[in-house]
């Protein structure tokens, strides 16, 4: 595809300011006009709508046909199959063409539970599509029509972006076939949206609307660097805040379909948090760069590399870490038997391992809420610390099976905390308490024993589970 030329972006096209090209423009360089920026935008446009491709879906759904179909009466007669109508509900997408043997990227919500895919090319022609595989975790799916010598995308480095550079948003919005929309990228690395498991969203203002998700995102060379996903909106059009898949993300997760039949993704076997202004405190840490482990599986390879619960990473693959999702992701997209060179904060000091990477295997599910857990009284006398009134109790087979704690631990858990209590709104009933600063608790004996040598206004660190998942809390009198 044609390129932009570099001159074109130091100008300040995107005010529509033609007269200020010169002050953003190398005294060697020709004047840059309009016409040279739009026609260039043009040939880019007009190359990449050969490779973007409108989806169609539709399911079979049940709904009621006739008004007296939910009546007794009426369906002592009729019986069930005159109560309900099969009818055939559609939606609509976009999908990028990546290989000339008719593969094609989109967004795994665009065909989720769909029966049967359309898919429309730039010449109108019309294709049945085959679901070759999809990844929910990253809302990526990979499709299949029967197509010889296709156009298809070249893909770009998603990772060269920067913030401000001009993309191109290609789709099918409304059904409005092969729209473009320009903007600018207005930020990178997002996450956090609860979208997907692994976020790493490319954040731009070109407009994208219903019907743009699996379309294409393009650079000013025209080269695929992410695949539109969604908007955050108020009222469901745009509003200048969209985000796409970055192609580095969607080329992995294609070429592990499409060389291995599944995804395959990294795996330490490790839990995380993210770092606080009071956890940093407590580890004695400089900044909140890094992740906190939380929980190490048995056996797994984080725990065969030394690491240890309490220990913060601070790089990962000779890279510094800024956040527990890039450290998430990080790990996905490591190979299965790679060894990993891992640090680690612990007590102040650094710590170098190497991780020997497994892969990871099901899905993860989410414990269902705690369930009361009968009272008892407080396990020691009563403290005059950020502790006071919390009464806990050993915890025990039966107890951990009805907070649905699936592994083997040994701690105390929470039966009650009273309403003057420090650590009411931080800990919670249920929550069980295995370390309190830094220190193990295995019985209520031992979280006496600890408690009571904590002073009144001192900040207390714990490690608990709650929910099934390991968590460092901080009971602070801030």
């Amino acid at each position: 595809m044609k390129h932009l030329k570099h001159r074109l972006i130091q100008t300040a096209f995107a005010a529509g300011i033609v007269a200020a090209a010169a002050s953003f423009t190398p005294a060697a360089a020709e004047p840059v006009t309009l016409a040279q920026v739009s026609n260039d935008l043009a040939a880019v446009t007009e190359q990449a709508r050969s490779v973007v491709v409108n989806i169609s879906t539709s399911r079979a759904v049940k709904t009621p046909r006739l008004p007296f179909s939910n009546d007794p009466f009426f369906r002592r007669f009729f019986g069930d199959q005159a109560a309900k109508a099969r009818q055939k509900a559609t939606s609509l997408g976009s999908g990028v063409i990546v290989s000339a043997e008719g593969y094609i990227v989109t967004c795994n919500h665009v065909i989720e539970s769909a029966d049967d895919i359309l898919v429309k090319t730039s010449d109108n022609k019309e294709f049945k599509a085959s679901v070759v595989g999809t990844d929910a975790k990253t809302d990526i799916a990979i499709l299949k029509i029967e197509g010889k010598n296709l156009p298809a995308a070249a893909f770009g480095d998603s990772e060269k972006l920067r913030a401000g550079e001009i993309v191109l948003a290609m789709g099918n919005p409304y059904g409005l076939n092969h729209t473009v929309t320009m903007g600018i990228v207005s930020g990178l690395k997002r996450s956090g949206m609860g979208m997907t498991e692994y976020e790493d969203f490319i954040q731009i203002d070109a407009a994208i609307n219903p019907g743009n998700s699996g379309g294409a995102l393009l650079n000013g060379k025209g080269e695929l660097i992410g695949i539109n996903d969604f908007i955050f909106s108020t009222s469901g059009g745009s509003q200048g805040i969209g985000f796409a898949i970055p192609a580095k993300m969607v080329r992995t997760i294609m070429d592990s379909m499409l060389t291995k039949g599944k995804v395959v993704r990294g795996y330490m076997g490790v839990s995380i948090q993210p770092l606080t202004a009071d956890l940093v405190r407590q580890f004695n840490l400089t900044d909140k760069n890094g992740a906190l482990l939380v929980d190490i599986t048995e056996g797994g390879p984080a725990e065969k590399a030394g690491l240890q619960v309490g220990d913060v990473i601070t790089e990962y693959d000779n890279r510094k870490i800024e956040s527990m999702q890039e450290l998430k992701n990080w790990v996905a997209s490591t190979p299965p038997g790679k060894k990993v060179p891992v640090k680690v904060s612990r007590d102040g000091k650094s710590l170098s391992k190497t991780v020997i990477m497994g892969e990871l295997a099901g899905q993860s599910t989410t414990a269902a809420p705690a369930p009361a857990v009968s009272p008892t009284a407080p396990a020691a006398k009563t403290v005059e610390n950020n502790l006071k009134g919390v009464a806990v109790r050993d915890v025990t087979d039966d107890i951990l099976q009805k907070l649905g704690v699936k592994r083997k631990l040994r701690g105390v858990v929470i039966t009650s905390i009273t309403e003057d209590s420090p650590a009411l709104g931080t800990l919670e009933r249920g929550d069980i308490i295995i370390e309190l600063n830094r220190k193990p608790v295995q019985s209520t004996s031992d979280f006496a024993q600890i408690a009571n040598t904590i002073g009144k206004n001192q900040d207390i660190l714990l490690l608990i589970v709650r929910g099934g998942a390991s968590q460092y809390l901080t009971v602070s009198t801030r």
